[in-house]
């Protein structure tokens, strides 16, 4: 957890006041708490896991269960409705605007995204259902993915247009 803390420290440029920052924290300290084996040890800090998790949610906006599992480097470049659905999977170097959702195309459908490496997500975007996006590959604002997109290339429009860089 310190590790990746640090390095989600350097990220950020040491910067407290980017909510991003604190959206990783509280993430991390989840997946963390799974590592404690003794389940008695472990529901204090599940607790305290679940209020830092409702603080946060109110505070930045940000809905990202520890659940899903991220790569290194995840940016939220601003906070404010960001939704990432709890089996969804995210790459190293994503970056994520605000009014970003990743999750499922269907409520009784389970199946969430699974974003590739280098992948720069723009504002308002929905990324919805079991699909994958490739590395390096943009997303445009606004944008309604519910198709593959292979690596390199981008994806405008409602619904999404796939066309190479």
């Amino acid at each position: 957890m310190f590790e990746n803390l640090k390095e989600d420290w350097r990220t950020y440029h040491g910067d407290l006041t980017r909510r991003g920052l604190w959206t990783m924290a509280v993430y991390r300290f989840g997946n963390w708490r799974y590592t404690i084996k003794n389940s008695l040890l472990r529901k204090p800090f599940s607790l305290l896991y679940k209020l830092l998790k409702i603080v946060n949610e109110i505070v930045t906006s940000t809905e990202l269960p520890c659940e899903a599992r991220v790569g290194r480097r995840l940016i939220i470049e601003h906070s404010f409705d960001i939704v990432v659905s709890g089996d969804a999977v995210l790459g190293d170097d994503v970056v994520l605007r605000n009014g970003v959702t990743i999750g499922l195309r269907h409520t009784k459908q389970r199946g969430s995204p699974t974003i590739g490496n280098r992948v720069d997500i723009g504002a308002g975007a929905k990324i919805l259902g079991p699909i994958t996006i490739g590395d390096d590959v943009s997303i445009g604002a606004n944008a309604v993915v519910i198709a593959d997109v292979p690596a390199n290339h981008i994806a405008v429009g409602v619904p999404a247009r796939i066309r190479p860089r």
